[in-house]
């Protein structure tokens, strides 16, 4: 994995200016394009379309400064098909437009090359097993929102106190297959990474009332990690810990799929809680 991923960017480098072809890149390694930007995400903090813009805008500072082409023909050699298109990338990543930076020589935000080097240390224990299911619903109430790596995700906790306390005992008592519990569900994770559906609801193994959202979830595998202590760090943690540690040890690959947070136990202001992470996996 690590050198199918250093050898992604090495071809992010190769074709600045045209398309990637991530999925023929993952086939050669064995693996799918689907577990190999989520890889990618987990380990670099951003996702591969983030990085390859910020690459883009990086190389492109040289031509805007030197002021020998027209922003139209620089936009093109970037792979962008309006100079209005580049210079919303531009200052998406630079905080000024290409105008701008061509008169005053700045701001500018440079992104490294990345370069993926791992140790696997087992730092972080990992309490895991792999479970078999077959197919259920995910069904409750659903908001797409803004990703967040850290912390509490401010617009998923509104959503969760804006539900009056009816429905989490509905829920409850629609909950009648694995995972158990309420669940806290993440799926459908646009390309760019910045935002998902997210999910407040309960798994069922038959039909879901008609008011509420569901999710279908196809029969597969799954990896589930306990977790236990602060929350959500611990959770979180263990989360990145799967892309850093687990993966790479482990002859398990991610496949589409949502993810599922069931809390076990909490403390009564949320402050710690054992929780277990569901992913979906599929032999690698």
């Amino acid at each position: 994995m690590i050198s199918a991923l250093n050898r992604l960017v090495d071809l992010v480098e190769e074709h600045l200016g045209g398309e990637l072809d991530v999925a023929g890149h993952a086939k050669a390694f064995g693996t799918t394009e689907y577990h190999l930007r989520r890889m990618f995400s987990s380990l670099a903090g951003m996702p591969l379309s983030e990085y390859l813009r910020r690459r883009r805008m990086t190389a492109a500072i040289a031509d805007v400064v030197r002021d020998e082409d027209d922003l139209l023909s620089i936009a093109v050699r970037y792979g962008y098909g309006s100079a209005e298109a580049f210079g919303r990338a531009f200052r998406a990543v630079h905080g000024a437009g290409p105008g701008d930076v061509r008169r005053d020589g700045g701001p500018l935000r440079t992104q490294p090359l990345l370069r993926f080097r791992l140790s696997v240390e087992g730092s972080i224990p990992m309490e895991t097993r792999i479970v078999d299911r077959p197919a259920f619903r995910l069904a409750g109430h659903a908001t797409r929102v803004p990703f967040v790596r850290e912390g509490v995700n401010p617009d998923i906790r509104r959503h969760i106190v804006a539900l009056p306390p009816e429905a989490h005992a509905r829920l409850k008592a629609l909950s009648d297959t694995e995972p158990p519990g309420l669940l806290q569900v993440s799926d459908a994770l646009d390309p760019d990474g910045a935002e998902l559906t997210y999910l407040h609801g309960v798994a069922v193994a038959g039909e879901a009332p008609g008011d509420l959202d569901v999710i279908e979830v196809p029969a597969g595998r799954w990896a589930v990690f306990r977790t236990d202590g602060a929350h959500p760090e611990a959770l979180q943690q263990v989360w990145a810990a799967t892309a850093t540690e687990w993966f790479p040890s482990n002859p398990w690959r991610l496949r589409p799929g949502p993810s599922i947070v069931s809390i076990l136990e909490h403390s009564e202001d949320f402050g710690t809680a054992t929780c277990e992470l569901w992913l979906a996996v599929e032999p690698a």
